[in-house]
């Protein structure tokens, strides 16, 4: 499991708030062909989404929200090798956000690099254009 951290200048709750909103996911993950909400929990959080990313990698994921933390963390569904486990979780540092976030590729899944800093940046530059 990798841990990457970056500065966003922005409010930690603006931060949380557009990285849970799978209406802009495609904007600004890198490698996102496609996605679709497969379940929502009762607030309209997404509790599992599907992702198509770049090299025909597809696999469903499933959250869990710890919204006074600020803190989201994903799973494969069950059965699902080739995918991704990991958090992410957005803390108030001086005039912005500390966000951290982690991966673990699950089971026989192979990833030729680790994406979270370019996920963390893409992130980052998304947050300033808003």
């Amino acid at each position: 499991m990798s841990t990457a951290t970056a500065y966003v200048p922005r409010p930690p709750d603006a931060c949380w708030r557009v990285f849970i909103d799978p209406k802009v996911l495609a904007a600004w993950l890198p490698g996102l062909r496609t996605m679709a909400v497969i379940a929502s929990n009762p607030d309209g959080t997404p509790s599992e989404i599907q992702f198509e990313f770049a090299g025909s990698r597809i696999y469903s994921l499933v959250y869990t929200y710890d919204h006074a933390a600020r803190e989201v963390r994903w799973e494969p569904r069950l059965g699902k090798l080739d995918a991704v486990r990991g958090s992410a979780k957005f803390d108030a540092f001086d005039e912005g956000t500390r966000m951290s976030y982690t991966f673990e590729p699950t089971g026989g899944s192979r990833w030729d690099q680790d994406p979270s800093q370019e996920v963390l940046d893409a992130f980052s530059r998304w947050m300033l254009r808003r």
